[in-house]
């Protein structure tokens, strides 16, 4: 256990951060899931702008660096132009 005061706030802050940025990486998780599990162009497409919002968000915050979230912005929207081949 930590016996310096600086120590105890460093570890509250830690937690917290934790806390937050696994909240938020769930977010990015659960979007991304809602898309490839899409079945029509429509509901992908808007499934994807919300998904895509969440990652530039994340980014933003500094807890995805900015070209990881640009690759899963880039495979979400082949995916979802796949789709829009499929149905013609």
């Amino acid at each position: 256990m930590a016996h310096h005061k600086s120590a105890l706030k460093r570890i509250k802050q830690s937690n917290k951060k934790r806390l937050y940025n696994r909240l938020n990486k769930k977010r990015v998780k659960e979007a991304i899931k809602e898309v490839r599990a899409s079945q029509n162009f429509e509901e992908a497409w808007d499934k994807l702008k919300t998904a895509t919002r969440i990652l530039d968000k994340v980014a933003a915050r500094g807890i995805y660096h900015k070209n990881n979230v640009a690759n899963k912005k880039s495979q979400l929207a082949r995916f979802v132009n796949g789709l829009k081949e499929q149905t013609n």
